[in-house]
């Protein structure tokens, strides 16, 4: 028996909102989406890997959701760091960095944590 990564999920307030911000921070492209009247997913991929982001919307849900205390994330590995570092700045996102590290941590219109990394 052998398992494989399919996706991960994320919770979102604003599907639109949430959308555009994974397209112009990352270049997530919908893949896939399934609407119900009650909710909607929707499958982003990068076309290069089989891995998918699954944002969820649930219709009646209003307040914010509890991220505890972040500790977990998704990390994104970018082949031109600074460009990618200039952009996230740009847009504000960028949340916590560490130089001596080389990574720093943008988070999305929900709260959530998303690593950029270096391509090596």
């Amino acid at each position: 028996m052998k398992f494989t990564f399919a996706h991960n999920n994320f919770n979102v307030l604003d599907l639109e909102k949430s959308l555009k911000f994974y397209h112009e921070a990352l270049g997530l492209e919908i893949m896939r989406e399934k609407k119900t009247p009650s909710f909607t997913l929707v499958y982003l991929g990068d076309k290069i890997t089989p891995h998918l982001l699954e944002l969820t919307w649930l219709k009646d849900r209003t307040q914010s959701y509890d991220l505890g205390e972040n500790e977990f994330h998704l990390a994104f590995q970018v082949d031109d760091f600074e460009k990618a570092h200039e952009l996230h700045a740009k847009m504000g996102c960028i949340c916590y960095e560490n130089a001596a590290m080389g990574i720093y941590f943008i988070n999305d219109p929900d709260g959530y944590w998303l690593e950029i990394i270096t391509r090596k």
